[in-house]
């Protein structure tokens, strides 16, 4: 279940101090670029605190010669640093017109020695248009940070700030800057609902990782095991897919994201895999991936997706890659729910009919910096019946969220852990064989696969919750009407009164009404 913030969700202090010095790279930088050379130095950062800090322990211990062992590093799960790439030496050439080739040779030495992070890290350093005065400012504006000791891992603190920066990339760069990045609590709505303690956990579009993020701080915030789970993921976007390896590095998770980027739906990485869990946001509503060459593929068990929208291949293709008791949660644009165009209300319908819908969530609008594209969750079951739930054969839970949240900011909603905690908690009482789940008119419903038939498929959570029970003050009707009479008397009245003084207004300056 959803937990309060903690210690480790709070502001570290410094995120905003860092986003204007980094933020001011941004010029004359392509925007993939810039990303990458921000997130690059804080990558750089936190491997060479930590190896520095396991080089005082071992130079503590005495023995000299173990300084440059390297198996005394990778032994503790520290990343072998080559002289050349350490941040002392980087900072001490940070005002010099070669730090760009300078910190570009130190990513391809970290490469070399780390065959993890091979292709993984950025070498855009040297390029003319990064002005190379700024990015020594950075340096040593970075240099103040303590990010890969001992007690920074304790409180993630890299985790932290590189969460913070994607999400600012996201909001700064609109659109295009947000594709690769599923804003928190929404993952957080997954993660709660699916619980995966252990078992097989795939994302095919996996953006920077931030679903796996999310499921390892569920193992740990629930007293789980993370050798219990094995990651898998895909991502096409070449950029991103190097994000992502580096955030699985800096987290410590071993995923199997593939020798390189690859479009899941014509190079499927992993054929063979069936997960327990599948969590995933695929791009909305996108028209051009190829549908028309895959047009007999295996996957499309309840009918070719339109190739002019991909969202029913997402969702045949996570059904597919379903083990006999895994459970899906599907980020989709709302149109999901209700299109009847180009066979898409008959694919909802034998998805329905195969009993695979397990629970639909309307969520609350402006949740995300890339799209005011109105969202809602698929969950999908391939057994509903299985020994750790109540039997839900031939229902699907809806709940209406539309109302929850708040807004950070002018433009940009947030759902908080109460918020999280009542959709999952809902979801959980509708599923477990021992907490009570009852109806709520305006927010959740449990319908029958006979209801959605009756209703053409459609899957709006509005269309079966109902409106919210509006609570009885107790005024009789006839007193309430005639005080809001009264009241809208008074509202005449004064509109009248104010007309007047309006007119007798403009009358002065020369204009008759």
């Amino acid at each position: 279940m959803a937990k309060a913030p903690t210690d480790k969700t709070a502001s570290l202090g410094f995120e905003d101090k860092l986003w204007l010095a980094a933020d001011v790279l941004r010029n004359n930088l392509d925007p993939a670029e810039y990303k990458h050379v921000v997130l690059g130095l804080i990558f750089l950062k936190y491997i060479s605190d930590a190896f520095e800090e396991r080089q005082a322990q071992l130079r503590a211990s005495g023995d000299a010669d173990l300084l440059e062992d390297r198996d005394e590093y990778t032994a503790e799960n520290v990343f072998w640093v080559p002289q050349q790439a350490r941040w002392s030496h980087i900072q001490g050439l940070a005002t010099q017109p070669t730090i760009g080739k300078v910190l570009d040779d130190a990513m391809d030495a970290i490469e070399e020695v780390n065959p993890v992070l091979k292709g993984a890290l950025p070498k855009a350093f040297g390029l003319p248009a990064l002005d190379k005065q700024k990015l020594g400012e950075l340096i040593n504006l970075i240099s103040g940070i303590g990010l890969g000791t001992k007690e920074h891992r304790n409180k993630d603190t890299l985790g932290r700030v590189y969460e913070y920066f994607l999400s600012r990339f996201a909001s700064a760069e609109g659109r295009g800057g947000g594709e690769f990045y599923t804003p928190t609590s929404v993952v957080r709505v997954l993660v709660e609902m699916l619980e995966p303690y252990q078992g097989r956990v795939y994302d095919p579009c996996c953006g920077s990782g931030g679903m796996f993020v999310q499921s390892m701080k569920f193992l740990e915030a629930h007293g789980g095991r993370r050798d219990a789970v094995t990651v898998y993921g895909q991502e096409s976007n070449p950029t991103t897919w190097r994000m992502a390896r580096m955030n699985m590095a800096i987290r410590g998770i071993e995923a199997k994201l593939g020798k390189q980027h690859a479009d899941t739906f014509h190079r499927d990485l992993h054929p063979d895999l069936r997960a327990d869990f599948i969590m995933a946001n695929p791009p909305f509503n996108i028209s051009n991936w190829g549908g028309e060459r895959l047009a007999e593929d295996v996957r499309w068990r309840f009918g070719s997706p339109p190739a002019g929208n991909a969202n029913f291949g997402w969702l045949q293709h996570i059904v597919h890659h379903l083990s006999p008791t895994g459970t899906a949660g599907v980020v989709l644009a709302n149109g999901s729910m209700s299109s009847q165009q180009s066979g898409e209300g008959e694919i909802r319908r034998r998805l329905i009919e195969a009993d695979l819908v397990d629970c639909m969530v309307a969520m609350p609008g402006q949740l995300f910096y890339a799209t005011q594209i109105p969202v809602c969750l698929w969950f999908l079951a391939r057994d509903k019946g299985n020994g750790k739930f109540r039997k839900r054969s031939g229902e699907v839970l809806f709940i209406d969220a539309r109302k929850l949240g708040r807004m950070e900011t002018r433009v940009h909603r947030v759902l908080d852990p109460d918020d999280i905690e009542k959709i999952a908690g809902t979801y959980h009482a509708w599923r477990s064989t021992t907490a009570r789940y009852e109806d709520a008119a305006g927010f959740c419903k449990a319908a029958t696969k006979a209801e959605v038939l009756a209703n053409d498929c459609v899957l709006t959570p509005g269309r079966y919750v109902g409106a919210e029970d509006v609570e009885d003050d107790a005024e009789a009707f006839a007193q309430k009407m005639e005080r809001l009479v009264a009241a809208l008397a008074e509202q005449q009245a004064e509109g009248r009164r104010l007309d007047v003084s309006i007119a007798a207004g403009l009358r002065e300056i020369g204009f008759d009404v």
